[in-house]
């Protein structure tokens, strides 16, 4: 393990951001002087981030707790393009209503792990549309666009794997790494700006960035990119039943998102403690120690710091207690994920494969279907047999909900209203 002059790439090191980097000796130094302002990009293309998002969230906030300057990009400008970056198909063009309304629903999630303001390390906040929108084309051909090679362009995984799986890829798509490396040199111009983050599979688009920049004659640019997440049975991470693991608490409540992380594999609590928390490193190594039953303790511990850390102490303890009462004690925790449906809806009687596709704990009938074969669905603790099965206001409980089961770890409440 090499050893650093600054803390923040030794922080990074330690707990296991670092995928590759441009120059680590340059970085360093200028890292180790406090000078460095690195920046991550986010496009708006959903109503909030996801877990993957989070990772290069928390190389901001590393960064920023070594003395360091952060600054979140919103992609106004590079939404309306489409990042084709481990795509087969073009994303779909949104609006510039939906871009906008979904940039002001993610960007309050940064401050969660981030300190803004003017000091000399505080992070700050910016948005491509204000440069991007701007541009006329033809003096961006002559001024940016001659210093890309195509010959290069076509070599990036982005469009190389593409064109292999012989699908399509829009001239709007192809333009997208000309963006964000046109993003690159502005904000060095306009902030100073040393270093572009990112996932490992964005390492083709930020090299571009640091290449244009050596051409247009600002400082010198880094990259440094992070591992994309997987868990120890080589699984994709960030994905449930219910879909995606969203950052905002509407999309993916607090007691979700704890139980996500307390579903964690045994072999991944050391590393997701290193990247997801704020705990200290050698507490992280007393966690990794334990074995047997007591790895369950290490993954209450993850799932209550990651909960605390994004929607604060309250709500995670609160996601703990649920979890506690739910598992421990049998009870019907009234914190548990509530669903409403229309009351005339019950009343008329719910298909109970329709119910659980409603709560979001299963994707289709289909899968429904199957997992009341495996026994693997209950309606108030008791198990689902036939799927033909119809709730009613007789299947409410003295709460007043149902209780739908996926398993013994995920229960959601339905409502009527």
């Amino acid at each position: 393990m090499t050893a650093f002059k600054s803390d923040f790439l030794n922080t990074l090191q330690e707990r296991g951001f670092i995928h590759q980097c441009s120059d680590f000796e340059g970085l360093d130094a200028l890292a180790a002087k406090g000078e460095a302002t690195a920046y991550v990009g986010y496009d708006c293309t959903a109503r909030s981030l996801h877990i993957g998002n989070y990772l290069t969230m928390m190389m901001l906030h590393w960064l920023q707790q070594s003395g360091n300057k952060p600054i979140t990009l919103m992609g106004g400008g590079t939404t309306m393009v489409g990042d084709p970056s481990g795509k087969d198909e073009t994303r779909a063009i949104r609006t510039i209503a939906e871009i906008e309304a979904n940039k002001e629903s993610i960007r309050g999630v940064f401050a969660k792990v981030l300190t803004y303001g003017d000091g000399k390390s505080d992070a700050i906040m910016l948005d491509n549309a204000e440069w991007l929108t701007k541009l006329n084309w033809i003096e961006m051909l002559r001024d940016v666009g001659r210093h890309f090679s195509v010959n290069r362009m076509l070599t990036m995984d982005s469009v190389r794997l593409r064109l292999e799986r012989e699908h399509e890829m829009s001239f709007i798509e192809f333009n997208y790494m000309v963006c964000q490396a046109y993003d690159f040199v502005e904000l060095a111009k306009r902030t100073g700006c040393h270093l572009q983050m990112g996932g490992s599979d964005q390492w083709g688009n930020i090299i571009m960035g640091v290449d244009l920049g050596r051409r247009m004659g600002t400082h010198q640019l880094f990259a440094l990119t992070t591992p994309l997440l997987t868990t120890a049975s080589g699984a994709k991470m960030g994905k449930t039943a219910q879909g995606a693991v969203w950052l905002n608490a509407d999309q993916f409540s607090p007691y979700d998102f704890w139980q996500y992380w307390r579903n964690t594999e045994d072999a991944d609590v050391g590393k997701f403690l290193k990247l997801f928390t704020t705990l200290p490193m050698s507490e992280i190594r007393k966690l990794e120690a334990l074995g047997g039953s007591e790895i369950n303790e290490a993954k209450k511990v993850l799932a209550t710091e990651a909960t605390a850390l994004l929607h604060g102490r309250d709500a995670a303890n609160g996601a703990a207690e649920t979890a506690r009462r739910t598992f421990e004690e049998g009870a019907l925790a009234e914190s548990l994920p509530t669903v409403e449906t229309p009351r005339g809806e019950l009343e008329a009687g719910l298909g109970v494969l329709n119910a659980f596709v409603k709560a979001g704990l299963v994707a289709s009938n289909g899968e429904a279907r199957r997992q009341i074969k495996g026994g693997g669905l209950r309606v108030n603790d008791e198990s689902v047999t036939d799927e033909k099965m119809v709730l009613s206001a007789a299947n409410l409980t003295p709460e007043g909900v149902i209780k739908l089961s996926f398993g013994k770890k995920k229960h959601v409440l339905l409502k009527p209203a």
